[in-house]
């Protein structure tokens, strides 16, 4: 079996054994430091500067945003008001955190998509407070505070490492390349941490419709397929792979958050179902890339 199938497999299995071990959620305040981690990674290899930002961020930031209410007609449209709120979550849900670790696997502009993340984040997280009331209902204060500091924890701190361990031993920005294996494992871990967690909470809403719930995963499948396929277009040629997974992959924990805060656990199943989409296509994004070098390998 070529290495390409084997992370391919190892992929698949930590989705597998985090959804059927949801007792493993119990770990889950290990993915912040995981994905930290991985970042730290990352950023050893990136720079960041002017040329990291490009027009097209502020397209999809707006894509961002309307991807929430084009998600809530769809579906509100497949199943009422309480399918419609949970695909919005899903929908209005800014980058993850994870995504330019993602693009770095792919080998794309890591420093376009970490852009992307700051932007996406801080821009939807000030939102926020204004919008919930309109479509909850209820008043949603300190969100971007909230948010504000956990993206500064999750992306600013492993920058700024990174950035101060170049500056001393600048044969560190090297090290990315050494440890790429590393990085994949730790990835591992946290997919089948994020596996886990989505597995416990679908299994503790045991009381849920089942036709309800089927309907929330469809449509936000339907959401998953939008983002990635609209990011590819915003992007074009030149940024089409970043754009697609900056505006796909989805910081679900924070709307997770604020779902269960301020609507329900049935509304927050909406960007937990997204976990799902969003990693099965990054696990097939990742075997078609490793597929495609072993290709060009072994044709030269």
């Amino acid at each position: 079996m070529t290495p390409g199938y084997v992370r391919t497999a190892a992929l698949v299995t930590a989705m597998i054994v985090g959804a059927l071990l949801p007792q493993l959620h119990a770990g889950a305040f290990a993915i912040r430091w995981l994905v930290m981690a991985m970042l730290f990674v990352v950023f050893l290899g990136t720079r960041m500067s002017r040329a990291s930002v490009h027009q097209s961020h502020g397209v999809l930031f707006a894509t961002n945003l309307a991807m929430g209410f084009a998600s809530w007609a769809v579906g509100y449209a497949i199943g009422g008001n309480e399918v419609a709120l949970a695909a919005f979550f899903a929908g209005i849900t800014p980058t993850a955190a994870a995504a330019p670790v993602i693009v770095g696997f792919l080998r794309g502009r890591v420093d376009y998509v970490v852009a992307a993340f700051v932007l996406t984040n801080l821009g939807v997280s000030a939102l926020f407070p204004a919008l919930l009331p309109w479509m909850v209902g209820r008043p949603a204060p300190g969100v971007f505070a909230h948010v504000a500091g956990s993206v500064g924890l999750l992306v600013f701190v492993p920058l700024g490492v990174a950035i101060a361990l170049r500056a001393v031993h600048p044969p560190a920005a090297q090290w990315p390349r050494r440890l790429g294996g590393v990085s994949f494992g730790m990835w591992l871990a946290a997919l089948t941490l994020i596996s886990a967690n989505a597995s416990h909470f679908v299994r503790a809403q045991a009381d849920l419709p089942h036709a309800t719930l089927a309907r929330i995963a469809v449509v936000s499948l339907l959401v998953c397929v939008a983002n990635f396929a609209l990011g590819r277009l915003i992007g074009g040629r030149e940024f089409g792979r970043e754009a697609s997974q900056a505006l796909g992959q989805k910081n679900t924990t924070l709307t997770i958050y604020l779902a269960m805060a301020y609507a329900s656990p049935l509304i927050a199943l909406g960007p937990t179902c997204y976990v799902v989409w969003h990693n099965l296509w990054n696990s097939w994004q990742l075997h078609r890339h490793h597929a495609t070098v072993r290709g060009r390998e072994t044709a030269t």
